[in-house]
């Protein structure tokens, strides 16, 4: 059967589907058990959120579902050119985005110093929650962390945007990889070289990664549909991470604007820019990413760019009418989106998949 791969024995889910986690507060308790309840993998993103909420998030979660979930982390929180960035950057910083603070009648913020939870506190809810999976991006965790994670039952999947990549998480043992190809929405999550220098695309990738490795690889990156999960488990993959299409529906915390844009034919123009957060990140083209494109290299880094952002995004006029000046993460398959509903998504997955095979008359071979 399709369905029986090494992803879904390790893991103890009915089929090889994996909800993409949404960092920046766009994941939700609902979407999550939602999803796990369907017999695929519901994910959470933790990043943006506190040791303490991380933990509560578990347990909101297992009042709605008995199934596995994940949580995901970002390992590196913190760009290294935080410690050089200074006032002077700061005006150089505040100076081309000016012009965009008078437009919207706001002052210029005094540069944040609140940078938000670190990975190293937020880790230790992974320990009190106990949730199936541990995700991570950005990095590999420590021996010890990965060790912990061993000890608590606890399946830790990472993130690949290279085959070296691929083979140094497995090198570390982790249980599973998330090979991604640059045509995925949201953040590249390049560890070992720049995300510019890693932009493999998600067909050359999953095979290259499937050689190269023997834990199971979850394909990510222009995959929206039961085509693009049949083209993943065909190249050599062990399951399909999915993220936009899931983004889009009713259950994710993502506004009712950006869901509408992922239905337009705004979905047709996505573009990778560092404007929202300082991280190489792929979203919907506005003006914001048109107009900024030569002025990154002033960019402040990560995460000081994205609180900096906030200032703006927060406008209460802006909420939720300025598509010119706020992020709406996408990867390059949206255009191919058709449902609203997570189960209802799951559910047309595994049909159209089991409609493929009977009409050719075929079954993957592990």
């Amino acid at each position: 059967m399709w369905n029986e791969t090494k992803l879904t024995k390790l893991l103890g889910i009915d089929f090889p589907i994996v909800q993409g986690p949404f960092g920046g507060g766009l994941s939700s308790v609902k979407l999550t058990s939602t999803v796990s309840n369907a017999g695929a993998l519901g994910s959470f993103g933790g990043q943006p959120f506190s040791a303490e909420e991380i933990i509560q998030t578990g347990r909101e979660i297992r009042k709605h579902t008995n199934k596995p979930f994940n949580i995901n982390l970002w390992v590196n929180d913190r760009d290294g050119r935080l410690d050089s960035f200074d006032n002077d950057n700061y005006k150089k910083l505040t100076a081309v985005f000016k012009p965009y603070f008078d437009e919207l009648g706001l002052s210029i913020p005094d540069m944040p110093t609140d940078l938000g939870p670190k990975f190293e506190d937020q880790v230790e809810a992974i320990f009190e929650v106990k949730p199936a999976v541990f995700s991570f991006v950005y990095g590999i965790p420590s021996q010890s962390i990965l060790e912990k994670c061993r000890q608590l039952g606890i399946k830790t999947i990472g993130a690949a945007t290279t085959v070296d990549e691929a083979i140094a998480l497995q090198n570390a043992g982790a249980d599973a990889i998330v090979a991604t190809g640059f045509e995925a929405g949201g953040h590249r999550v390049s560890f070992l070289q720049s995300a510019e220098d890693s932009l493999t695309g998600t067909f050359a990738l999953i095979p290259q990664v499937a050689d190269a490795v023997k834990i199971p690889t979850i394909a990510a990156g222009g995959i929206a549909d039961a085509r693009g999960l049949y083209a993943a488990l065909t190249l050599g993959a062990d399951a399909a991470q999915i993220g936009t299409a899931f983004l889009a529906t009713a259950q994710s915390n993502a506004t009712q604007e950006h869901k509408e844009r992922l239905f337009s034919s705004d979905a047709r123009y996505t573009t990778l820019t560092k404007i929202f957060t300082g991280r190489l990140s792929r979203g919907l083209r506005n003006r914001l990413t048109d107009e900024l494109k030569s002025y990154e290299h002033i960019l402040a880094p990560y995460p000081l760019q994205g609180k900096f952002m906030g200032f703006m995004k927060a406008y209460p006029a802006t909420a939720d009418s300025n598509p010119d000046i706020k992020s709406y993460w996408a990867g390059q398959a949206a255009p191919l989106l058709k449902h609203k509903d997570a189960r209802v998504l799951v559910e047309s997955l595994v049909n159209e998949m089991n409609k493929k095979l009977r009409r050719n008359n075929q079954t993957f071979r592990r």
